[in-house]
This record gives structure tokens, C-alpha cells and sequence, in this order.
């Protein structure tokens, strides 16, 4: 078992806090040294009170659940013997309501392309099974409810391979 932590600080400073006219910016700390700087979704809380330039839970989110299949897609193709030279997913996720009326991060879905190079490139058909299983191991998306999707693009040749 694993256990991973992060810390996350909010202070109320000089704001009154009680006319709800308070900032959403905080910060989360990880074990190695990573600050972050957070705050609401500018979509939720409209600036000034949110930090359009700060990261939101929801694109934590959607984040947390693409580099997952990325760190599982690498660890398949290295071991298929694929040489991967770029990865790049522009992932999007939908906050809607869910059947029991709550909001909720319905769906997310993944849009990796890949980049390989050397004697030995997949066929679509092998680098849609690594996305399979990368998806299927991911415990990201085995930890949650949300309809998590991955619609991998054609992989392309690096240039000069």
C-alpha cells in the first residue's frame, strides 16, 4: 500500500470572509517540492474572486487522470519495445449534472498522439491495444465514477526518423 499526500493552505488574510467577497486562491504543496498555485474554476467563482491563471480542481482533474494514461502508456511501449519520442494529449472534461441532480465531472476524455521512432513502429491496431490497457491500468481512472474515455489519435513519425 501507498499512501500520497498533498497540502493545501487557504488563509483569509484582511478579507471580511462573512460578505462571501473572499478570494479562492490557495496553495497546494507536494512531497517534492512542488507548489501550485489554486483557486475556484473562473467558471464557478467569476474573477477577481477566482485566479483564471491558477489551476482549478477540475483541470486537476482532467489532469491527473491524462497523465496517468500517459505514465501507463510509456511504461507499455517500452516494454513492447516501441521508442516513443512525444506524447501530447489535450484532454477535456464536462462538469454537468449527474443523475442524482449533483455536479459532477461526467466525463473525460482523452486525446493522446503519439510520436514514435526506430526500427520498430506499432501498427494502429497495437498502439490502440497500449491505449487500452494503459486505460485499463490506470488507477486514476479506476478510482473514480467518471466515465473516463480515451480517443487516441493516429500515431505519426517523428521528423528525421
Amino acid at each position: 500500500m501507498s499512501t500520497y499526500a498533498a497540502t493545501v493552505l487557504w488563509e483569509r488574510g484582511q478579507q471580511p470572509f462573512l460578505d462571501k467577497k473572499y478570494s479562492r486562491r490557495h496553495r497546494w504543496s507536494f512531497d517534492g517540492g512542488a507548489v501550485v498555485t489554486a483557486s475556484s474554476s473562473p467558471h464557478v467563482v467569476p474573477p477577481p474572486l477566482s485566479l483564471p491563471e491558477a489551476v482549478d480542481p477540475e483541470e486537476a482533474f482532467v489532469a491527473a487522470l491524462s497523465s496517468c494514461h500517459l505514465l501507463w502508456f510509456l511504461a507499455i511501449a517500452a516494454e513492447r519495445g516501441f521508442r516513443v519520442d512525444r506524447y501530447a494529449d489535450e484532454a477535456i472534461g464536462v462538469l454537468e449534472r449527474n443523475p442524482e441532480g449533483r455536479l459532477a465531472m461526467t466525463r473525460v476524455t482523452l486525446r493522446p498522439e503519439t510520436a514514435f521512432s526506430g526500427a520498430k513502429l506499432p501498427t494502429e491496431e497495437e498502439t490502440a491495444d497500449m491505449h487500452r490497457r494503459a486505460h485499463d491500468e490506470c488507477y486514476i481512472a479506476n478510482s473514480v465514477k467518471t466515465d473516463v474515455r480515451c480517443e487516441w489519435r493516429a500515431s505519426v513519425p517523428s521528423p528525421g526518423s
